[in-house]
């Protein structure tokens, strides 16, 4: 608004602003709320006391008001961490012009190349996730494609006022059969994560959150769903991260190995819906690999070469090795996801460290292997 009010109705960043779709002559019901609260915290921010202010700003009336707050719900794309946490938003005007797919061939990231000094702040990108073609169709995704359907659906059609007909099999990704199955379950598991969650101060409880992810997730995967069904595979990210977030200091073998197989059941969910490079599949598999790398409490020397095979996560040497295979894959999708010129962005600068003291880590172990075998006496044959 203040951009407006400086550069005046006529300038061309403007009149690229006023461009940018608004929905205000078909806002959904569902959003009249979202919009008024908008526009009344805009009003107030301003200092705005009456409907003659709104001239100083460019505006001739409350309905260009409205069309401002509408082109800002529409059009913005939220800033991001190197780690993909939302921490503002942002607006583009050639960007929005971008179509939606629940398919996409690109991304919107905010890397921090190291190009950039510290004190500067991190510029949108548009990172293709493959090969397009010439006259192929630049798509991003306005939502989250993880979503089923019918939440996707919802979520376009009050945000953006469109009907998403993308070609995609539901059923494969959610798994539709498993998710009938789980319906009664999801309506009462996520209800109950989201208000029984909350205190009576009102302030979110993460150790019920804990609980009751920790409850409903071997439910639903013994109903048959699979780890990018929904609701599991969404219950099975908000696992992972309250397991993570609550890892004692040091942490201990038994709360370590509970994250690895949190993060795994997450990084397979992902990597069944989201298509190679996606950012979201990259970091997820970063953290997988640095909760690998981490020092074992207690190591648990299996019995027998089958119990190895089955045992999840791997201790000793073979956990080392996993380690290393994930960060390499990590690193791999990472230079994709942020673009290869941004070193993957500080997430893929990470995985790199990580990479480079694991592989030292296991030329270590291999040389302790070949001097001990190299020290052990070897049986001496007799002639009879």
């Amino acid at each position: 608004m203040w951009t407006r009010q400086k550069r005046g109705s006529g300038s061309k960043w403007t009149k690229e602003i006023d461009a940018m779709q608004s929905h205000r002559e078909s806002l959904q019901s569902s959003s009249f709320e979202l919009h008024t609260h908008l526009s009344h915290a805009l009003v107030r921010y301003l200092g705005i006391s009456s409907p003659e202010q709104l001239s100083k700003f460019e505006l001739n009336s409350p309905k260009d008001l409205v069309d401002i707050t509408s082109r800002f719900i529409t059009n913005t794309f939220s800033v991001t961490t190197p780690t993909l946490t939302p921490i503002g938003v942002s607006v583009s005007p050639i960007v929005a012009l971008i179509n939606h797919s629940c398919e996409p061939n690109a991304v919107v990231v905010f890397p921090r190349s190291s190009a950039l000094s510290p004190a500067q702040e991190s510029l949108m990108q548009i990172i293709a996730l493959r090969n397009i073609n010439p006259n192929e169709e630049i798509l991003t995704s306005y939502i989250d494609t993880t979503l089923p359907k019918y939440l996707r659906q919802k979520s376009l059609k009050e945000t953006y006022n469109f009907e998403c007909r993308c070609a995609i099999i539901d059923a494969v990704r959610v798994g539709q059969e498993g998710l009938d199955k789980a319906t009664a379950l999801q309506s009462k598991g996520q209800n109950l994560l989201i208000y029984q969650s909350v205190g009576a101060n009102g302030m979110t409880d993460p150790y019920k959150s804990l609980q009751l992810t920790t409850n409903l997730i071997p439910i639903l995967i013994s109903s048959g769903l699979t780890p990018s069904s929904h609701p599991l595979l969404a219950l099975s990210r908000l696992h992972q991260s309250l397991l993570i977030e609550s890892l004692p200091s040091p942490p201990t073998q038994e709360s370590l190995d509970d994250a690895i197989r949190a993060t795994t059941r997450s990084s397979a969910g992902l990597s069944a819906i989201l298509p190679y490079g996606h950012p979201i599949r990259g970091i997820t598999l970063a953290e997988l690999g640095k909760l690998l790398a981490v020092d074992e409490p207690s190591p648990c020397q299996p019995s027998s070469p089958a119990e190895a095979a089955l045992r999840y996560p791997p201790s000793g040497p073979p956990r080392l090795k996993l380690a290393l295979e994930t960060m390499l894959r990590a690193r791999n999708e990472l230079l994709v996801g942020f673009g290869a010129w941004n070193e993957g962005s500080q997430v893929g600068k990470d995985a790199r460290e990580v990479i480079v003291a694991l592989e030292k880590e296991m030329m270590v172990w291999k040389q302790g292997v070949k001097n001990v075998l190299e020290d052990t006496p070897r049986p001496v044959a007799f002639k009879s």
